[in-house]
């Protein structure tokens, strides 16, 4: 989703600005003086760290801005050490509100058609704290699939960041393109209290 996407659902973004130190007032869903500072201050931020770590192509940019702060110096690094190595890597999906997690659960499920592409509902996946983000490989302008050709970009980049954590290592519905800030714990149900209650989980 894009930043202005995620102001649409102002509960879901007052629990993650409260959640990273930005937010002071009651998660009421409503969008007041203290939400509009909060807002102001993590564009703020979000541009500082794109002023430090590098600014990348539009999609990239747009998806990487509904990250935290944590996630998003991660992400900057993560992709400008793809890039480097020549790849044409860009951050395709990050940040997902619960029902915009609900709306891909139902693909491949319910008779819609289409392959399934998670496993997860809203409030069951990382891209909904704003940890995740996934990646598209591109050569010549085409969107790559090949799960080798991302599994040989893991390999590049998982050495260098201790804190990155990557779908291709799941036991079950293994996720090449998946990639996620290491949080507080590995227990989704643990995030998703910390976050709808406004706590520090990264």
């Amino acid at each position: 989703m894009s930043y202005q996407l995620l102001k649409t659902d102002i509960l879901f973004y007052q629990r993650l600005l409260k959640s990273t130190g930005f937010y002071t007032g009651k998660l009421d869903g409503k969008w007041g003086p203290l939400t509009d500072a909060a807002d102001n201050a993590f564009t703020a931020q979000s541009q500082q760290i794109a002023l430090q770590y590098g600014t990348f192509d539009p999609r990239s940019e747009s998806n990487i801005v509904t990250l935290i702060p944590k996630a998003q110096i991660l992400a900057r690094q993560v992709l400008k050490a793809f890039t480097t190595t020549g790849s044409d890597v860009r951050i395709i999906s990050g940040t997902r509100t619960y029902a915009e997690q609900d709306m891909i659960y139902k693909q491949g499920r319910f008779g819609n058609k289409l392959p399934k592409v998670t496993n997860a509902r809203g409030g069951q996946s990382n891209h909904n704290f704003g940890l995740a983000w996934d990646i598209g490989l591109f050569e010549s302008g085409a969107y790559i699939t090949t799960d080798t050709k991302y599994k040989a970009l893991a390999a590049k980049v998982l050495p260098l960041f201790p804190d990155l954590l990557w779908g291709g290592n799941w036991v079950t519905f293994k996720d090449n393109p998946h990639y996620q800030l290491k949080a507080v714990s590995d227990s989704v149900t643990k995030l998703r209290d910390l976050f709808e209650k406004g706590i520090s989980y990264a």
